[in-house]
């Protein structure tokens, strides 16, 4: 992959998501495959039978039953005891993870800046449908994660977050001013699990291309008790298909080369070939297969994404599909 070095941060909502494309985002809502019983109210109705204010059923009366709720009109026609069930309002919390890691600046588009639409645009949807929503942003170096907020006053909150604190790592040898130890994926997932509050939906945004710690990482998603989890492996085109790249007559990866990567700083010359780039390939699709494998053996959702996707069509109908959105 190559690093971009052209990219102009964000600076507004405007520069991540357009007003047409909010105003389609308020149609949405952000869904589960589960039902979560919230400690707070929401605007979510779920199966659950409670003591809301909506009429959901009859049951039976049984020793202990509050008397509020018998209706006394069926006592009065069946001589029989019934209690009144209603449906209970539900709260949801809507957790996005944005992996900021160096490895994410590369592409064009770039990949942290297509994560960081994303995040904005399901971070959106969450608090206009009166959801709690978080952002947190993590890497070797990074781990940051801003207080639940919630209701539509708090999505300029939120952007500030997505644009100010999910900032690219600048990579390895680059001067840091953390005195803490580098952190690895595992540990930033520890943390984030560490620090959900709630029940509800859990986005991660990476690449996933990290040396060791994957495997343990989605074993701690996959036991934060009461999230469902989606995981979306987001990829450059030029990590997809180099070949395609140069045949466009865009700068590409060709020829004799010193490569360097720039999350470890290991370097290596080579001569890069069509032979070597399909070896690359059938690597590249070996490490996305096992992280599906991973994710869906646990019951997490997986996808890969390219980062120069429609950003709209996405939420509009392929996160319906998945059944993220409705």
């Amino acid at each position: 992959m190559l690093i971009s070095g052209s990219t102009d941060r964000p600076k507004s909502v405007e520069d991540l998501l357009s007003p047409g494309l909010l105003k389609r985002l308020d149609r949405l809502d952000v869904m589960s495959r589960k039902i979560f019983s919230g400690k707070l109210p929401g605007e979510r109705r779920s199966k659950k039978r409670g003591t809301g204010v909506e009429f959901a059923d009859y049951r039976s009366y049984v020793p202990g039953d509050d008397f509020r709720h018998i209706d006394w009109k069926l006592l009065a026609r069946l001589d029989k005891l019934f209690i009144r069930m209603f449906l209970e309002e539900e709260d949801l919390s809507v957790l996005i993870a944005v992996d900021c890691s160096a490895s994410m600046r590369a592409g064009d588009p770039e990949k942290l800046l297509f994560a960081q639409r994303i995040a904005l645009a399901l971070g959106y949807v969450g608090l206009v449908n009166n959801n709690r929503v978080s952002i947190a942003a993590f890497g070797p170096r990074t781990f940051r994660k801003m207080n639940d907020v919630r209701g539509r006053r708090n999505v300029q909150r939120v952007a500030q977050f997505v644009i100010d604190d999910i900032i690219p790592e600048e990579g390895h040898g680059s001067p840091s001013t953390s005195t803490e130890p580098e952190r690895g994926f595992a540990d930033n997932m520890r943390q984030l699990v560490q620090q959900r509050s709630g029940k509800g939906v859990m986005v991660l945004l990476s690449d996933f291309f990290m040396e060791e710690g994957v495997r343990e990482g989605i074993n701690l998603l996959a036991g934060a008790g009461g999230f469902d989890v989606h995981c979306y492996q987001v990829l450059s085109p030029g990590e997809i298909d180099p070949a395609k790249t140069q045949r466009r007559g865009e700068t590409g990866v060709v020829g004799d080369l010193r490569l360097t990567d720039i999350e470890t700083g290991a370097g290596e010359e080579l001569t890069v070939s069509a032979a070597l780039i399909k070896q690359y390939q059938q690597r590249l699709e070996t490490h996305c297969a096992e992280i599906s494998h991973l994710c869906r053996s646990r019951s997490l959702s997986h996808a890969v994404f390219r980062s120069d996707a429609d950003v709209e069509e996405l939420l509009l109908k392929e996160f319906r599909m998945r059944g993220l959105l409705q």
